[in-house]
């Protein structure tokens, strides 16, 4: 097999501004694995919070392409799936391109491959940033328009009432709309069994990772007086983190790049299944050909929050939609997605 490597920018079409950052662009590398004239493809993003940055991924994915080539076939490669130390977004990436590759060689989705017998469909979220309550008004009013029916809102300004505000103006803007608050680990235990019941009262579903990370015992205890369902992502990383918090939290948000691919997702949907913790798809602000696979496993998730390449200005990729409020996976063979434009190529 013969492993090559394009690095991509991605502008997001504004800014995206969350409790601890705010970010206007990322770059992506995509890998491509080729075996007979057929390719393979998966993508991996740089990440301040998970530590990677560009030159990082690039060195990280160069090595797994050359690790690839000792294997004589895809099917072979997948079955080992080789992680080595590499990073979970990097393992992703190199699994996404094998099941992609795998999925044209037998000519069946990834799904398929996955142990779904349909193509999963699913109504996702779409974020809102920390803004001003007006622009939110008006972006939820918009969404609502396109046909979508959950809008997950950024919390964690400075002041409070600033973010219950914004969600008062998102909840009157589009009254039908789901809401899914995230502060992004912005409050401690006390701010937050203040805050919870008020957003309990105003119609918010559920509450993404309210307090800091690091303190997975805190975050259970808050679950246990809480009126609202919380979800833990940032102390939900690994099998581990899950297994710590099964039972105890109410949702878990599980993102391929930070557990390491489908297969590890899977593990983590086996884990919690019937536990009372639900399973959260989220993901990374990525294309479509890095959201992909994770739309092949929207099936086993109660919450689909996979609107990263809904974000961005121009997507490079096509195939899974969203622009509707819904994220769909194809028959097509492998991910079923394609570029639409192209970037720096380099030669693993």
């Amino acid at each position: 097999m013969k492993a090559t490597l394009r690095t991509v920018r991605l502008a997001l079409a504004e800014p995206l501004r969350i409790s601890r950052s705010t970010m206007a662009a990322r770059d992506a590398v995509w890998l491509t694995v080729e075996h007979k004239g057929l390719t393979g493809h998966g993508e991996a993003v740089t990440s301040v919070y998970y530590g990677l940055d560009t030159a990082e991924l690039e060195r990280q994915l160069y090595e797994a392409g050359l690790d690839l080539g000792r294997f004589g076939d895809p099917e072979n490669a997948l079955r080992e799936r080789p992680a080595g130390d590499r990073p979970p977004a990097v393992t992703a990436a190199v699994e996404a391109a094998l099941l992609d590759l795998c999925g044209k060689r037998s000519g069946v989705p990834v799904h398929r491959l996955l142990g779904a017998r349909s193509a999963p469909s699913a109504r996702t979220a779409r974020t809102i940033g920390i803004v001003p309550a007006e622009r939110a008004a008006a972006q939820a009013r918009s969404l609502a328009e396109s046909g979508f029916t959950v809008i997950k809102v950024k919390a964690g300004a400075p002041d409070p009432e600033d973010d219950l505000d914004r969600i008062r103006a998102i909840a009157s803007a589009a009254p039908r709309a789901r809401l899914l608050l995230d502060p992004n680990g912005a409050w401690t235990s006390a701010q937050a069994l203040q805050l919870l019941p008020r957003y309990a009262e105003l119609g918010v579903e559920a509450v993404e990772q309210p307090l800091a990370p690091g303190d997975p015992e805190a975050l259970a205890r808050l679950a246990e007086r809480s009126p609202l369902p919380l979800i833990a992502d940032e102390d939900a990383v690994t099998y581990e983190d899950v297994r710590r918090l099964v039972g105890r939290v109410h949702g878990v948000n599980v993102k391929l790049a930070k557990c390491g691919g489908p297969y590890a997702a899977l593990r983590i949907a086996e884990l919690v299944e019937g536990s009372g913790t639900d399973l959260m798809l989220g993901c990374l602000t990525a294309s479509t050909l890095g959201l992909a696979p994770a739309v092949h496993l929207a099936d086993r998730a109660r919450w689909a929050d996979l609107d990263g390449h809904l974000l961005l200005a121009d997507d490079p990729w096509t195939g899974i939609g969203g622009t509707d409020g819904v994220v769909r996976a194809s028959d097509l063979p492998g991910l079923g997605v394609r570029e639409r434009q192209v970037g720096r190529e380099d030669a693993a």
